[in-house]
């Protein structure tokens, strides 16, 4: 793909754009020889741009979408250099508010587009929180690796009787704090738990069982979560804290590991959960390779 075909991809993709988050280039799943360090977002009037590591012709890029810009609905444009360990991001075009949120479906989550690594939203979980949101009605939530909260106010959407949300950083936690507030969520029936998950089944056991189980961990992050070895210490912890008609949605984005890695430990480890479907990913999140790409999985409980 040239410079210019990407460019008219990206101005194709930007025609039906609105206030919603949108992806407009997902170099990442592999489909775009040559551009797999890119992808481009719109969110309302912000084109933001992220880059995974260098190449000789960044200038080149940035500067065909900076022109792009112009005589469109974006009036700020924003470059994470997520190659650059610690750097800020770089605003090349307008400004951004202090409040920033994106909306989803209804939705408003608050977004820090000011880091270069996580900003707070994760995209590509659109279809989980749609998920969550369409069964979560009068279940009691158990939201572990809860992050910002997202699935949480996803379930209180959908009429959710209560949701627990379990996180070890205490900061993600007081954002997913403010994002039910953004919402004017009534905060009864939702508690934000600083634990380390595994560590803490007594606790969460005594405030069980839950109807509705969301496991949305890390593939990796030294010294909390390691997909290959934890993500089993989870699994067997399953039946003592699940309701007799649980469901699960059980998250992977390790793209080293494939659905069966999950099947598979349910099976031997949890066999009262049966594997009901996988989780379309979004169009716009399409791979070369669907089984290296995110990765949302649902279980049924069924007692015999």
């Amino acid at each position: 793909m040239t410079l210019l075909q990407l460019q008219k991809q990206i101005e194709k993709n930007s025609l039906t754009c609105n206030q919603e988050f949108k992806r407009l280039f997902h170099g990442r799943g592999g489909l775009y020889e040559g551009w797999n360090h890119l992808t481009v977002d719109s969110i309302d009037t912000i084109l933001s741009v992220a880059l995974y590591f260098e190449k000789e012709n960044e200038n080149e890029l940035l500067e065909m979408l900076k022109k792009f810009t112009c005589n469109t609905r974006y009036t700020t444009f924003v470059v994470q250099r997520r190659y650059l360990r610690g750097a800020p991001s770089e605003i090349l075009t307008g400004k951004l508010d202090e409040d920033l949120h994106v909306n989803e479906n209804g939705l408003k989550l608050k977004l820090n587009l000011l880091s270069n690594r996580n900003s707070g939203y994760f995209p590509d979980m659109k279809n989980g929180r749609a998920f969550v949101r369409e069964n979560a009605k009068d279940k009691h939530v158990l939201n572990l690796f809860s992050y910002t909260c997202a699935f949480s106010l996803a379930a209180k959407l959908g009429g959710a009787k209560s949701v627990v949300n379990v996180d070890m950083s205490k900061g993600a936690l007081k954002t997913g704090m403010a994002n039910h507030s953004l919402n004017a969520l009534d905060p009864k029936g939702v508690s934000f738990l600083s634990y380390n998950i595994l560590k803490s089944f007594s606790s969460l056991k005594r405030k069980g069982p839950y109807d509705m189980i969301i496991i949305d961990p890390p593939s990796f992050q030294r010294g909390s979560f390691e997909a290959t070895k934890d993500y089993e210490k989870l699994i067997k912890k399953l039946p003592q804290i699940a309701a007799e008609n649980c469901i699960l949605l059980s998250c992977l984005n390790s793209p080293e590991l494939q659905s069966s890695f999950i099947i598979d430990m349910m099976h031997k480890w949890a066999p009262s959960f049966h594997f009901v479907k996988r989780l379309e990913n979004l169009d716009e999140f399409a791979s070369l390779n669907e089984e290296r790409s995110l990765k949302n999985l649902v279980f049924s409980r069924e007692i015999v």
